[in-house]
């Protein structure tokens, strides 16, 4: 089986063609085919010279993945290139093999118009078919309607799948366990110690809860909550965080309405927690607990200097450039969350317009577009990221690693709204970021339950 999770049945190598997207969605995806012969058609290496340059975000993904090919390529002969060089891999030693295939625009095997970049690497296939049909072909692309048209015309085509953790995202950890009755239950043996006016138990079970990781939650019917701090065989370590004081926190002025918003206000205001990664539907809570919890760190607690706001929005990398006006002004209309929710968040006030003008007057919050925030360091910053779920994998990678000293991620996202056609559920940054970091001792994730903005809203979320 190769990196791509594809299973050989011989051994001769597979000559996987890449599509432009593959290299956007990562940008050094031709390293992961292990002894496999990758190709990137002319067509390709002719988009990726578009898309290059420019204010959006994908342009840096392009160039990163041209400064990769030209690396492995060297000071190759045109012919070499063509048939084939080998792909460096470090101390390992190469392994595979990296070629340009080039345009034949004279051959007569044209099944597809070529109108358009995708039928034009298809037609390529068909007649390198038609030379080689011994060899063994895959088109590789995040176009779900290429690969049908490919299949269509009788090509191999699969998705890129390298970087893909799950097959289903129900299986995705929710970051908390509820227990029917009571959790004790299912307890063999406890040792209960108090540490600085905190509660904690070590607990042997008499059946383990299912895949239980640092950091999350148990809650039962009872009323306790324990904050998972060690996992060891049948054995947890469990903070007590006791349940009423957790539905009874604030931060400027905005309560939780449920033990699940009640455990992401907790984690948001948690100064040992550097990644905090919220997901649910819409209207779920998500953008305002990160709001109220970001204003009360800075303009209260004073444990971050600014609070920066971004999001991903298809489209709005490429259009950004184009607006007039500066670039809090340009960006302000694709923040209308973060401005509704401090209405939101106002909306007691004697002048809800004025309070929202007043806050963004004193707050020091940034709105900055996605590609501003790639090649940045921040420190002592709140980074409330909206939308993770249109980001891939890398795109994910490339903007929590921004955090500087004292910083901490927000991550907003809604795995039932990806915008963008070459992401699924189960390819999304924000699925990916769940699944990465659900080891990691510094980071919560919550999946937000209910649709508690109106009765309006929660009766069109489950019968629409």
């Amino acid at each position: 089986m190769d990196d791509q999770g594809r299973t050989t049945s011989s051994t001769q190598p597979i000559l996987y063609v890449l599509d432009t997207n593959v290299l956007i969605h990562d940008p050094n995806a031709l390293l992961n085919f292990e002894e496999h012969h990758v190709a990137i058609p002319m067509t390709v290496l002719e988009e990726l010279d578009k898309l290059k340059t420019g204010k959006h975000t994908i342009a840096a993904d392009c160039r990163q993945a041209i400064r990769l090919i030209d690396q492995t390529l060297g000071d190759a002969s045109p012919s070499a290139v063509e048939i084939g060089v080998p792909i460096q891999r470090g101390k390992s030693g190469p392994k595979g093999f990296l070629s340009i295939l080039m345009s034949t625009r004279n051959e007569p095997n044209r099944l597809l118009p070529e109108n358009l970049a995708d039928n034009i690497i298809i037609n390529q296939l068909l007649d390198l078919r038609t030379k080689r049909p011994d060899l063994d072909v895959v088109l590789v692309t995040k176009d779900i309607n290429m690969r049908l048209k490919a299949r269509a015309c009788g090509i191999a085509a699969e998705d890129y799948s390298t970087d893909q953790l799950v097959d289903d995202v129900s299986l995705l950890s929710k970051g908390y366990h509820s227990v029917t009755g009571s959790f004790w239950d299912r307890v063999n043996k406890v040792d209960t110690r108090q540490e600085r006016g905190r509660t904690w138990h070590r607990v042997q079970m008499i059946e383990n809860l299912p895949s239980v990781h640092i950091n999350e939650f148990i809650i039962d019917e009872q009323g306790f909550v324990g904050w998972v701090k060690g996992v060891r065989e049948n054995e947890l370590l469990l903070l007590d965080l006791h349940q009423e004081p957790l539905l009874h926190q604030e931060a400027w002025g905005l309560k939780p309405r449920d033990i699940h918003q009640s455990l992401a206000l907790f984690a948001l205001l948690d100064p040992d927690i550097h990644l905090v990664n919220l997901t649910g539907a819409a209207g779920s809570g998500k953008t305002i607990l990160a709001l109220a919890a970001a204003i009360e760190q800075t303009m209260v607690s004073k444990r971050y200097r600014r609070i920066i706001a971004t999001r991903s929005v298809q489209g709005l990398d490429q259009e950004i450039g184009f607006l007039p006006g500066t670039e809090a002004e340009k960006m302000e209309p694709w923040l209308g969350a973060i401005t509704d929710n401090l209405e939101a968040l106002h909306m007691d006030d004697e002048s809800t317009h004025g309070s929202v003008e007043y806050i963004l007057e004193r707050v020091p919050l940034q709105f900055k577009s996605m590609n501003y925030i790639r090649g940045r360091s921040f420190q002592q910053s709140l980074i409330l990221i909206d939308e993770c779920q249109n980001l891939t994998p890398h795109q994910m990678k490339t903007i929590i690693t921004r955090a500087g000293s004292g910083s901490k991620v927000v991550c907003l996202g809604n795995l039932a709204q990806i915008d963008t056609p070459y992401l699924s559920a189960t390819s999304s940054g924000l699925t990916y970021l769940t699944e990465r970091f659900k080891d990691f001792p510094h980071g919560v994730h919550i999946t937000l339950q209910g649709v508690p903005r109106s009765v309006l809203a929660e009766y069109a979320e489950s019968h629409m």
